[in-house]
C-alpha cells in the first residue's frame, strides 16, 4: 500500500494522458462514422474508403518513426505540446475538403500529426512512474483510447443528423486546444516540478537502473543501434502483429454492424459503444494484473510475459463472433468486446515492455520504431487483406465470408505476437547503451 505521505501528482500527469489519448482517437475516430453517409451521399465506394483509411495509416507510420526522435530532442513537454497543436488543427481544416482526394490529403496530415501521441505518453510515463507502476499508469492512460471510441459513436452520428458532418469535425478538433491550456500549466519534468513533494519524487527515481538517467539525457542513439537490439524487434515485432487488429476494429466496426444486421447508423452506434465499454475495463485491468504479480514477489520480466499470455488466450473467442451473433447481435458483441479489451490490455503491456527494456533516453525512440512497424502492419493488413476482400466479398453479397476471415485473423495474432517475443526475449534483459 502506497504511504499516504507520498503525494499523488504523477496520477494527475497520468489523467492529462488519458485525456489527450481520448482526443487523439476521438479525432481519429470520425471519419469511420461517415462511412456509410459519405456513400450515400458522396458516392464513396469500399475502395475509396479504404483509401482514405490507407493514407492514414501510411502517413501514421512514417509519423511515428520521427514522432520518438522529436520528442526525445524535444522534451515531453514541448513534444507533446506542438503535435497534439498539430493534430487538433488538421481535425478542423478536415471540415474544409469534400473530395475523396482532399481526405486522403487531410487524414494523411492527421496520420503524421497524431503519431506524436504515445511516443510522449510513454516517454512521460516512464519519467512520472517508477517501473512496478507503469503498466498501470499506461493501462488507464491507454484506455483513453476506449473512451473515445465510446464518445465518437455516440457524439458523431448526433452531430451528424443535427448539424453538418463538417460540424462533427470542427468541434472534435477543437478539444486538443482546450488539453493544450491544461498541459502546459501543469506539466514539466518531475525533478522541475514545484507542485511535487520530497517524498513523491524520491519514490518515482527509485528504480536502481534509472538512477543515472538525468547523466544521459540528451545523449543520442541512432536508430540503426536501437534496432540491432532483439529487445527492440520482439516490440517491433509485436506492434506488427497486433496493431492491425485494433485499426480493424476501429475502422471497420461501424460497417460490420450496418453490412451484417442491417441496421442504420444511428442505431450501429450502441454496438460499436458497447464493445468499447467492455473494453475499457481490459486496458486498466491490463495494468493491474502485473501490478499484482510483482507485489506478490514475481519478477517484473515474469509478471508482463504471463499477464500478455493470458490476454492472448482471451482474443480467441473472437473467432465464434459471427456464430453467435445469429442467436443474437449481442453475442457478438460481448466475444467482440471481450477480444478488444484482451486488446487494450495487451497493448498496455507491450508498451511497458519498452521501459522495461530500455533507458528513459530511447523510450520514445524505441516506441516510434514500433508504432511505425505496427502502422506498417495496419497498411499491410488494408491493402492486401481488407482492401481487396471487402470489395469482392460485397460485389458477391458475401460480406459476412469477409468477415469471417478478419476475425480468424483476429483470433490468431496475439499468440503468434506472443510467441516470437518470447522466443526473442525470454527474460526480457535491459538493454545498455
Amino acid at each position: 500500500m502506497l504511504n499516504e505521505k507520498i503525494g499523488k501528482y504523477r496520477w494527475t500527469i497520468c489523467g492529462l494522458i488519458f485525456f489527450a489519448t481520448t482526443i487523439n482517437y476521438i479525432d481519429r475516430n470520425v471519419i469511420s462514422f461517415m462511412k456509410s453517409y459519405f456513400t450515400e451521399h458522396k458516392g464513396w465506394t469500399d475502395g475509396d474508403y479504404s483509401n482514405v483509411e490507407i493514407t492514414f495509416k501510411i502517413f501514421y507510420a512514417l509519423g511515428m518513426l520521427g514522432a520518438g526522435r522529436i520528442i526525445d530532442k524535444l522534451g515531453t513537454k514541448i513534444g507533446y505540446g506542438v503535435y497534439t497543436f498539430l493534430w487538433s488543427l488538421v481535425g478542423v481544416l478536415t471540415a474544409c475538403v469534400n473530395t475523396v482526394l482532399g481526405f486522403q490529403i487531410v487524414r494523411g496530415a492527421l496520420g503524421l500529426t497524431e503519431s506524436g501521441n504515445f511516443p510522449a505518453a510513454i516517454k512521460s510515463v516512464a519519467e512520472w512512474f517508477p517501473k512496478k507502476e507503469r503498466a498501470l499508469a499506461t493501462g488507464i492512460f491507454n484506455s483513453g483510447a476506449n473512451i473515445g471510441a465510446i464518445v465518437t459513436p455516440i457524439a458523431v452520428p448526433w452531430i451528424l443528423n443535427n448539424y453538418s458532418w463538417q460540424t462533427a469535425f470542427i468541434a472534435t478538433g477543437l478539444l486538443g486546444f482546450i488539453w493544450l491550456i491544461l498541459w502546459v500549466i501543469l506539466y514539466d519534468k518531475p525533478k522541475n516540478q514545484k507542485r511535487l513533494g520530497a517524498a513523491e519524487l524520491t519514490y518515482i527515481e527509485s528504480d536502481k537502473d534509472e538512477a543515472v538517467s538525468s547523466v544521459d539525457d540528451g545523449v543520442k542513439v541512432s536508430w540503426f543501434k536501437l534496432l540491432g537490439f532483439k529487445q527492440t524487434w520482439a516490440f517491433v515485432i509485436g506492434k506488427f502483429l497486433t496493431d492491425p487488429i485494433w485499426w480493424f476494429y476501429i475502422f471497420w466496426l461501424p460497417d460490420f454492424f450496418e453490412s451484417v444486421y442491417k441496421i442504420k447508423l444511428q442505431a450501429a452506434s450502441w454496438p460499436v459503444a458497447a464493445v468499447y465499454i467492455i473494453s475499457t475495463i481490459g486496458s486498466v485491468g491490463g495494468g493491474w494484473l502485473p501490478l499484482y504479480l510483482i507485489k506478490k514477489g514475481w519478477p517484473v520480466f515474469k509478471a508482463r510475459k504471463t499477464s500478455m499470455l493470458i490476454y492472448a488466450f482471451f482474443v480467441l473467442p473472437i473467432f465464434f463472433a459471427l456464430v453467435l451473433g445469429k442467436i443474437n447481435m449481442w453475442w457478438a458483441v460481448l466475444v467482440i468486446g471481450i477480444a478488444a479489451a484482451a486488446h487494450q490490455a495487451w497493448s498496455a503491456n507491450i508498451f511497458t515492455t519498452v521501459s522495461d527494456m530500455f533507458p528513459k533516453k530511447t523510450t520514445a525512440s524505441v516506441t516510434g520504431i514500433g508504432g511505425m512497424f505496427g502502422g506498417l502492419g495496419g497498411i499491410f493488413l488494408s491493402l492486401f487483406v481488407q482492401k481487396q476482400m471487402f470489395v469482392h466479398y460485397r460485389a458477391i453479397n458475401q460480406i459476412e465470408t469477409a468477415y469471417y476471415i478478419m476475425f480468424a485473423v483476429c483470433a490468431l495474432s496475439y499468440l503468434l505476437g506472443w510467441l516470437i517475443m518470447h522466443f526473442l526475449v525470454p527474460k526480457m534483459k535491459r538493454v545498455e547503451v
